[in-house]
């Protein structure tokens, strides 16, 4: 296995087996319940992008982007993190409540949206039984530093374990508020329109989907949000039931769908790179703590 063809994690990360669960999916949306929340990052959503009239466009330009930081080449991530940074610097939204307008790549802004999605995707797929120890999740938070670097972030500003990321969701907790933006979003994933042939996968897909995803927010938020939180051990016990039946869908079949950066992955680097929650299994008794994962 070539070292300049691994990538910014490679095969032995934690984040190269954890993002090919199927669970990923219930995880951004979770992800994006939770971004609305702040204000000025959502603003800059709603000012900048198609999201209402695309959303499904938004997750798979999501998971592409995932995607081709965790398993394309350094060189197609380092390319992709330039066009995005690229883009952070010239696009500008009002703030809702001053009338300010300000860059959407504010450092404070890329921060909040970081530490939403790697928190989203580490809480779901942990409380759906991906075997991930404590060790294992602090790494995994130390390595996605490396893409909040990408979309210009200075990762010594960000958290590098799970300890200093519910540090910062405490210290941020006072700027969130569920104002008319994030009600749009709320309503959008709760019931988003689509044409009248998906209409049937709408509601027993979709909607179980979104569900699962807004209950497993943390319960400041469904306060925010102003509905109860259900129970937490309720919650967990359905993310697991998705995730036993999600992860009982051939390997081979999902990797197939859209973006299908795991089969290039594979096809680059040989079968010993397939992504696993065995492998997370046997790296937990060797794990040397939080750290760069060693390609």
């Amino acid at each position: 296995m070539s070292e300049a063809d691994v990538g910014l994690f490679g095969p032995r990360s934690v984040t190269w087996q954890m993002h090919a669960d199927p669970m990923m999916w219930i995880a951004g949306v979770r992800a994006l319940y939770l971004q609305a929340l702040h204000p000025r990052a959502v603003r800059g959503v709603m000012e900048n992008s198609d999201f209402r009239e695309d959303a499904w466009g938004r997750l798979m330009r999501t998971a592409d982007f995932v995607g081709t930081l965790t398993y394309a080449t350094t060189r197609d991530a380092e390319k992709y993190g330039a066009r995005v940074r690229t883009i952070h610097r010239l696009l500008t939204a009002t703030d809702p409540l001053t009338g300010e307008t300000y860059g959407i790549g504010e450092p404070d802004l890329l921060l909040w949206v970081h530490c939403a999605e790697a928190d989203s995707y580490l809480q779901v797929e942990r409380r759906s039984g991906l075997p991930l120890t404590d060790a294992q999740a602090d790494r995994y938070i130390d390595e996605q530093r490396e893409a909040a670097r990408l979309v210009g972030l200075d990762p010594s500003a960000v958290p590098a374990t799970t300890a200093e990321m519910e540090a910062y969701f405490t210290g941020i907790r006072p700027q969130l508020a569920a104002g008319p933006d994030a009600r749009e979003v709320d309503d959008f994933l709760r019931d988003p329109p689509v044409p009248a042939a998906l209409v049937p996968a709408r509601a027993l897909l979709w909607r179980r989907v979104a569900a699962l995803a807004y209950d497993s927010l943390p319960p400041y938020a469904h306060e925010l949000y102003g509905r109860p939180a259900p129970p937490r051990a309720a919650v967990d016990r359905r993310l697991r039931a998705a995730g036993t039946a999600l992860r009982r869908v051939p390997a081979p079949l999902r990797r197939r769908l859209p973006p299908g950066h795991v089969a290039k992955a594979m096809a680059r680097l040989g079968r010993g790179s397939r992504p696993s929650p065995y492998k997370l299994r046997r790296q937990a008794a060797i794990l040397d703590g939080p750290g760069r994962a060693q390609r």
